[in-house]
């Protein structure tokens, strides 16, 4: 039986982290590429660190996006971002291009020929998950933990200059019976002006924090950790190197679900590492919507150049209404699971990325524009009427 009293955490990490900064570019040059060719080809990696952001990677298109466009598309996502500082600035930093074609052999196992479909971008294992414990049915320690990054960038956006763009926090909540009931812990470390005291920093952040959590749910202030190490100035990629893929936890469940171990950004939607997961994060919500179960995981598997995945497996964790072994058989039935059939079930080739690159893939609300369109629960209907 699951344990029912228990701590957990989560953390995440502002739109302004330097792994943050790199997932952004990434995904905006993704974007650039599907605006003009939504078949394109994209799989590309940004280092940042500072001055500088180095961009690498493979690319298959007939879209018209050269070099000069794409140190044009870093410079504006880093000014977007906020990063005007002496060490890493819009402005003075040296952008590296060292994007080629993609590999005609990866090519022809993702390609439709003859009689065969298109297969699977790579091989790996992709999970989706949901659950009853925020209003989004995502875990909660990773909902609040993205929240209140997400108040403080609203807040620095809107001319709360003492803040900076890198941040990080950690929440640490306690659950009684099986449902989270308050905060024990939160961490939260954020850049800021050089000149604020770190008694003015904490006395700025903390009303953020406090709007971002269910009322009645902070800790004691000997609980709450601001900028435990002390100040912090300097930061982004000029603090520390960022990498494209490097917060695959944040990106998706904050550690209460497994992960497959692939990453998203940057990588068009033939890539199953991201639109599978895209997918069954898709059918897990909808199980948990449809009153099927109070969590679901649902793993899926896939082959390099293979059309069919190899596995398809749901745990609902002791929570069920109906058997896994159901959901199993009606599930691929409603939902095509090749590539090309989830890339139109969730009409993915569109440029929809570059805001997904921060405060995560999931729990979001679904854009009239297409963006987040794997948050619907559009399928509640026919999921029911299936069982």
């Amino acid at each position: 039986m699951a344990r029912q009293n228990y701590l957990f955490t989560s953390e995440s990490v502002s739109e302004g982290h330097p792994d943050k900064v790199a997932d952004r570019i990434s995904d905006e040059i993704l974007d650039a590429y599907l605006r003009q060719d939504p078949v394109s080809r994209v799989a590309l990696e940004t280092l940042t660190t500072t001055n500088r952001v180095v961009l690498a990677g493979e690319v298959r298109s007939v879209a018209a996006v050269d070099q000069t466009t794409m140190e044009e598309i870093v410079r504006r996502a880093v000014r977007d971002i906020g990063y005007e500082q002496s060490g890493f600035h819009w402005r003075n930093l040296e952008v590296q291009v060292y994007v080629h074609g993609q590999s005609s052999d990866i090519a022809q196992g993702v390609d439709a020929a003859g009689n065969k479909d298109e297969g699977a971008g790579d091989q790996g294992i992709m999970f989706g998950y949901a659950c009853r414990e925020t209003d989004v049915l995502m875990p909660a320690p990773l909902t609040y933990a993205h929240r209140i990054l997400k108040t403080l960038a609203d807040a620095r956006h809107g001319g709360v200059k003492e803040l900076g763009p890198d941040a990080k926090s950690q929440v640490t909540l306690a659950y009684e019976n099986g449902k989270p009931v308050k905060a024990t812990k939160i961490v939260v470390s954020t850049q800021h002006d050089e000149a604020l005291s770190q008694d003015q920093v904490k006395k700025l952040v903390l009303p953020y924090v406090e709007a971002a959590l269910p009322k009645g749910w902070m800790p004691g202030l000997d609980d709450i950790y601001i900028n435990p190490t002390g100040k912090f100035v300097i930061g982004g990629p000029d603090g520390d190197a960022g990498l494209t893929g490097r917060k695959i936890i944040v990106d998706t469940y904050g550690g209460a679900a497994p992960h497959g171990g692939g990453a998203f950004s940057g990588k068009d939607p033939t890539k199953v590492d991201r639109s599978a997961a895209y997918a069954a994060r898709y059918l897990a919500k909808n199980v948990v919507a449809a009153g099927l179960a109070e969590r679901c995981t649902i793993q899926i598997s896939y082959a390099i150049g293979v059309s069919h995945p190899l596995s398809f497996y749901v745990d609902l964790h002791g929570t069920g209404t109906v058997g896994e072994d159901k959901l199993e058989q009606v599930l691929p039935e409603l939902f095509d699971l090749r590539p090309r059939g989830i890339r139109e079930r969730l009409a993915l080739n569109r440029p929809i990325y570059a805001r997904t690159s921060a405060y995560g893939h999931f729990g979001r609300e679904p854009d009239r524009d297409g963006g987040f369109s794997w948050e619907k629960t559009d399928l509640v209907d026919a999921l029911r009427a299936a069982l």
